[in-house]
């Protein structure tokens, strides 16, 4: 059974969806970020970065156990351990993996500045809200463009770890100064795929646990000093 430290954000999401798709057995062991649980020795052992998710599989690829870190990353291991959702051909493959690298420098980290900016900020610095919504604006169109192009899912026919990848992201799409009205044909992709069992099943994963990061403490930990830290 594939051990999953997690918690409810895009990121967690990602692997509980792709763990839920691949019918693999799982339990996830809740990190919580808003208290630090990050920062313990415990989790560092596997996720050097401080950042969830992580998994330990007791059945690495040489039968010993593996840990991984980084979603994307987990992602493609589970695709390997499965051979399933990363196509087999090799174009099939490099579309599917191209548009899993936009998520993961593009999509991810654009949006999640969005977030901080329109959201957590102590401050509003209109500068950094209008670079960030407008770019999370921008990315949008580029998706909306790609499955007008497809017809489909991101990356082609077929549903894929890019799908996997980029859909959680999108849940928080009013916090992001998104109108879907501008976007009918990601929109239409975002619905398709929210209503695979797995997705639903897998965004529920933790949801009690979701909470808002309302406190000065919880935001120290999230954004001040603590992150910064040597250990």
């Amino acid at each position: 059974m594939i051990d999953v430290y997690s918690c409810p954000t895009p990121n967690g999401h990602k692997v509980h969806i792709m763990l839920e798709e691949c019918g693999l057995p799982w339990r996830v062991h809740a990190v919580d970020i808003g208290q630090g649980d990050q920062f313990t020795p415990d989790f560092l052992a596997i996720s050097p970065n401080n950042k969830i998710p992580a998994i330990v599989d007791p059945d690495g690829p040489d039968g010993a156990p593996i840990s991984l870190f980084e979603s994307g990353a987990i992602l493609l291991y589970l695709a390997g351990k499965t051979g399933r959702f990363l196509p087999a051909d090799v174009r099939g493959k490099y579309d599917a993996l191209q548009w899993l690298m936009f998520q993961m420098g593009g999509v991810g980290p654009m949006l999640g500045q969005a977030h901080h900016f329109r959201i957590y900020a102590p401050e509003s610095i209109d500068y950094a809200v209008n670079r960030y919504t407008n770019e999370a604006r921008r990315l949008y169109g580029v998706m909306d463009r790609q499955i007008a192009h497809t017809g489909a899912y991101i990356a082609g026919a077929e549903y894929s770890v890019a799908d996997i990848a980029i859909s959680p992201w999108l849940r928080s799409w009013q916090n992001q100064g998104i109108d879907w009205a501008d976007f009918p044909h990601l929109k239409s992709w975002f619905d398709r795929v929210g209503d695979r069992p797995a997705v639903q099943k897998g965004v529920q994963v933790l949801a009690d646990r979701r909470k808002p990061i309302r406190t000065d403490a919880e935001k120290e930990v999230l954004f001040g000093q603590p992150q910064y830290q040597r250990r």
